[in-house]
């Protein structure tokens, strides 16, 4: 769609059917984000179950093969970021996808150990290109008053892939095996992506010729467009601010994404099954769109960081639940509290990214960041494995990461209150 169309019967630019176009690439980023979580992000736990049942890898081993999907990720970043500031982000997001697809249907050759450590770090390449940074890139740029409601609306489909595709990749792996569900799931993620990406997804609302929000272009003195206010990237990521925000999601991070990757093992073995493992799952990202959603509102009322020193207060609460919850009902009510701290926790870095740096060098800045916790999501899973397999359990390994979500606490209340941008100056 062209400017001019989206004029067709009187309407302003930018606008479609009275709407401003920025809500329809969110509602596009939603989608996105569901497809690719719903295989990617949250089907690792799926992924890792399936490689020790049917690909006769150990849980130790196939942990530690998690963690490239989130290496690798966290380094494509860097050229992520750059690719986004320099082109189409359309085109980035279209390569991310074809990766990720090539990839899954590659899990149906995955018999070595080098074999399952070179899937998850292809995938993870693949899954970085099209995924969190270059949606939330795009929601920065589309809006700036109403920046947290269009993230936490377009993040929650972070967990309806959850609700919706990971318990289908579940049931899919079971019924015909990691070989038969491959291909079949390797098409749902392409086809999943790349078309609407291209129907609905434009890169910034200057396409339309309008800016943020769907206000006017801020020009300067000769009507040139003023170029993306922000903090100059090196200056940014030698801040105080942006080093203990970081450190904070590399600990908040390791807690949630080690519980996310270990749920269904720990909720199947200790039922004894698949099926409540997967419907734990299905408990936690819904009550993930409630929680967002209920974020997003309250972003509008309290300070980003106020927001964030809750969360991981009461992350760090569920985690030792996490520890002594034995029955079904008792891991159901516990994911359902997980899922509340989990969909606020993956939009804040963003959020306050942007909030505190704005758009200037905003992909690079927060590609750092998303390096940085590597550090937490890769590390999860596998001391969580490592800690299963010497304890014969996942009392410790839970009890590990609620310490990971007290030690983000310390270091979000060091860091202070966020900078905001104000008159072109880091204050």
């Amino acid at each position: 769609m062209t400017g001019d169309e989206a004029q067709h019967g009187g309407e302003q630019p930018g606008f479609l059917f009275g709407w401003f176009y920025g809500w329809f690439v969110v509602a596009a980023i939603l989608v996105v984000l569901s497809v690719g979580s719903g295989l990617g992000f949250y089907n690792l736990s799926v992924f890792l179950k399936a490689f020790v049942s049917h690909g006769g890898f150990s849980v130790e081993a196939a942990s530690t093969a998690t963690a490239c999907f989130f290496i690798a990720s966290g380094l494509a970043g860097l050229v992520v970021g750059a690719l986004i500031e320099r082109y189409d982000v359309r085109w980035v997001m279209t390569g991310g996808a074809l990766l990720c697809g090539g990839t899954m249907f590659g899990a149906a050759h995955v018999h070595a150990l080098w074999q399952l450590y070179l899937f998850y770090a292809v995938f993870g390449v693949g899954y970085c290109a099209c995924a969190l940074l270059p949606c939330t890139t795009l929601l920065a740029r589309w809006f700036q008053r109403q920046r947290s409601q269009a993230l936490s609306i377009g993040s929650t489909g972070l967990s309806l892939g959850g609700i919706l595709l990971t318990p289908l990749s579940a049931r899919m792996i079971a019924a015909l095996g990691l070989d038969g569900a491959a291909p079949w799931l390797a098409i749902i993620i392409t086809l999943g992506i790349i078309p609407i990406t291209w129907l609905v997804i434009r890169p910034s609302p200057l396409a339309y010729g309008i800016g943020p929000d769907g206000d006017p272009i801020k020009r300067d003195a000769s009507g040139a467009p003023v170029a993306a206010d922000g903090i100059d990237y090196a200056v940014a990521v030698r801040s105080k601010f942006f080093i203990l925000m970081t450190v904070t999601f590399v600990f908040a991070m390791m807690a949630q994404v080690g519980t996310i990757a270990h749920l269904f093992s720990l909720v199947a073995s200790r039922t004894g099954s698949d099926d409540t493992a997967a419907l734990a799952l299905s408990f936690m990202a819904g009550a993930s769109v409630v929680g967002r959603l209920i974020g997003g509102y309250a972003l509008a009322h309290i300070s980003s960081r106020g927001f964030v020193v809750g969360l991981v207060i009461a992350q760090a609460i569920v985690l030792v639940l996490y520890a002594y919850a034995e029955s079904a009902p008792a891991l159901f009510a516990v994911s359902v509290f997980f899922g509340l701290t989990v969909g606020n926790l993956l939009m804040m870095a963003p959020l306050m990214t942007a909030e505190a740096f704005g758009l200037k060098h905003y992909s690079r800045i927060l590609s750092l960041n998303q390096l940085c916790n590597v550090l937490g999501v890769a590390g999860g899973p596998v001391i969580m494995g490592f800690l299963y397999a010497e304890t014969g359990g996942y009392r410790t390994a839970f009890l590990s990461m609620a310490l990971a979500s007290a030690l983000a606490f310390f270091c979000i209340w060091a860091a202070g209150p966020v900078r905001a941008l104000q008159d072109g100056r880091f204050k």
